[in-house]
C-alpha cells in the first residue's frame, strides 16, 4: 500500500489550496468559506521518486457541537488513524489559536509523525510571531505559502524523508474505479459505507452533505477497487452556488475517469429526467454500468413488483438495456453484498476481448441469417471485423461503403455480439472503415 499523508488543521488555513498545489491541479474545492472540504479526498503523487497518498480532510473543530462539523471531525480523525504521516497545518498570517492547540493536542495523543506547516508566509521575512507554533510541541516548523508555491519543495523533500520503502510501492496495481452517481438524497454515500462496512463518508439527511467526489480505497477478494462517492447531480437551474456547480463539475468528472458507474435511483421517488441525463453521461462516456435501486425496504411488494420495476427501468432507460440492476437498501444492508459480485462480472465484461477468428465467424454466421442492407442499388460488403479496444470492447468493421452501414443492422450486428459473448454491464461501441480499393 501506498505511504498515506493526511493534511490537518482547523478550518480556512489553506488545506486544501496545498492539497491542489501538490496534485498539481484543482481537485479539491478551494473557496474562503470555512469548512467547503467536509470529507477526505485522496490523491496519488510522487515526488523524487518516492510514491504517496495525500489526503486532504475537512477543517477540524474539535469543541463544536453543530452535527456535521462532529461529523467532520470523525473524517479527520479516521484520516489519522490511516496516515502515515500528518501534515499539521496552520495560519501564519493568524497566528496560534486555541483550536490549533486543541487539534495539536488530538495530534500528540495519535502517536503519529506529525510535520508542522505554518501556511500563509508569502516571503519568509514576515514571519514575524511565528516562533510561538513551537509552543504547538512538534519539531521545527516549515514556513510556506501554499497559495504562491515558497518552500513547497522543501516541504515535499520533508515528506519523502518520512517515507519508508516499502516493496508494494513499485506494484503496479490494477484498480477498478467505480463511481457513485445520482440526483441528491438518494443515499449514494450510504450505499458507499454499507458496501465498506463501515462509515467511511459523512451521511446526514441534509440534501448536498457530499461536494467532492471522494476516493475510497477498498480490497475484496484480492481485488482492489476505488470507490468514488460524487455530489449529487443538480439540473443546472437549481445550481445556485458555486460550490455546487464545482462539485457537479467533480461528479462529472468522476463518471469520466471511472471504469464502472453505479447509477443509484431511488425506489420511493419516480424516475426523473434528471436520472436518466445522468445515466445519459454515463453511457456516452462508454463506461460500465450497473444500475442500483435503493430504498428497496420502502416499497410495498407483490409477487410482481420487482418485475414491473424492472419493466419501467427498461423503458425509461432505453438506451442502456445492457445494463444490470440490483435491488438494495443501504439502511438495512438488503442485498448489498450483490453489488461487488455485480461490480466483478461486469468489469470482466467491460475488458472483455473476442479472438479475430471467432468474430469473424460470428459475423459470416449473422450475415446469412439476415443480408446487409441495399442502398440505392448498392449493397453493403462486410470484409472482416476486429476488436480494437476494451473499456469499452470496440469493434472495427471494415466494408466496401461507410456510408451503406446503416445504424438498424449495426444494432443487429451488436445484438449478435451480445447474445454470443454477453456483455453485460458495458456499452458496444461499433465503428467502420472503408476498405481501400473496394468497389
Amino acid at each position: 500500500m501506498s505511504f498515506i499523508v493526511a493534511i490537518v488543521g482547523r478550518p480556512n488555513v489553506g488545506k486544501s489550496t496545498l492539497f491542489n498545489r501538490i496534485m498539481g491541479k484543482r481537485i479539491s474545492i478551494v473557496h474562503d468559506r470555512p469548512g467547503v472540504t467536509r470529507d477526505r479526498i485522496y490523491g496519488e503523487t510522487d515526488w523524487n521518486g518516492k510514491h504517496f497518498t495525500l489526503i486532504d480532510t475537512g477543517g477540524i473543530e474539535p469543541s463544536s457541537d453543530d452535527i456535521i462539523l462532529r461529523q467532520m471531525k470523525r473524517q479527520v480523525e479516521f484520516a489519522i488513524d490511516t496516515a502515515d504521516l500528518i501534515l499539521f497545518m496552520v495560519d501564519g498570517k493568524e497566528g496560534m489559536t486555541a483550536a490549533d492547540q486543541d487539534v495539536a493536542l488530538l495530534l500528540r495523543r495519535s502517536g503519529k509523525p506529525v510535520i508542522l506547516v505554518v501556511n500563509k508566509v508569502d516571503k519568509y521575512d514576515d514571519s514575524i510571531n511565528n516562533y510561538e507554533f513551537y509552543q504547538l510541541g512538534f519539531e521545527d516548523p516549515i514556513f510556506i505559502s501554499a497559495s504562491h508555491g515558497l518552500a513547497i519543495g522543501d516541504l515535499l523533500d520533508k515528506i519523502t524523508d518520512h517515507i519508508q520503502k516499502r516493496g508494494e510501492d513499485d506494484e503496479d496495481e490494477e484498480l477498478t474505479k467505480v463511481a457513485i452517481v445520482g440526483r441528491p438524497n438518494v443515499g449514494k454515500s450510504s450505499l458507499l459505507n454499507a458496501i465498506l462496512g463501515e462509515e467511511r463518508v459523512i451521511v446526514s439527511d441534509i440534501p448536498g452533505t457530499t461536494r467532492d467526489a471522494i476516493d475510497t480505497y477498498f480490497q475484496v477478494d484480492g481485488k482492489n477497487m476505488i470507490f468514488i462517492d460524487t455530489a449529487g447531480i443538480r439540473r443546472k437551474s437549481r445550481i445556485n452556488e458555486d460550490i455546487e456547480y464545482y462539485s457537479t463539475l467533480r461528479a462529472i468528472g468522476a463518471i469520466n475517469r471511472a471504469d464502472v458507474v453505479l447509477m443509484v435511483l431511488d425506489a420511493s421517488q419516480d424516475i426523473t429526467e434528471q436520472d436518466k441525463r445522468i445515466a445519459g453521461l454515463a453511457h456516452e462516456a462508454g463506461k460500465a454500468i450497473i444500475v442500483v435501486v435503493n430504498k428497496w425496504d420502502l416499497i410495498e411488494k407483490d409477487t410482481y413488483t420487482m418485475e414491473e420495476f424492472n419493466e419501467k427501468i427498461r423503458s425509461e432507460f432505453a438506451f442502456m438495456q445492457y445494463a444490470p440492476i440490483v435491488y438494495v437498501s443501504a439502511k438495512t444492508g438488503q442485498r448489498v453484498n450483490r453489488i461487488i459480485k455485480t461490480i466483478e462480472t461486469v468489469m470482466e465484461n467491460y475488458t472483455l476481448r473476442v479472438k479475430t477468428n471467432v468474430l469473424n465467424n460470428l459475423i459470416s454466421e449473422a450475415t446469412a441469417i439476415a443480408e446487409p442492407p441495399t442502398i440505392k442499388g448498392k449493397k453493403l460488403k462486410i470484409y472482416y471485423a476486429t476488436q480494437t479496444g476494451i473499456k469499452p470492447p470496440t469493434f472495427v468493421f471494415f466494408v466496401n461503403d461507410s456510408e451503406l452501414f446503416h445504424f438498424s443492422y449495426v444494432r443487429y450486428l451488436e445484438n449478435t455480439i451480445r447474445e454470443a459473448f454477453g456483455f453485460e454491464g458495458t456499452p458496444i461501441k461499433i465503428k467502420s472503415r472503408q476498405k481501400k480499393g473496394s468497389d
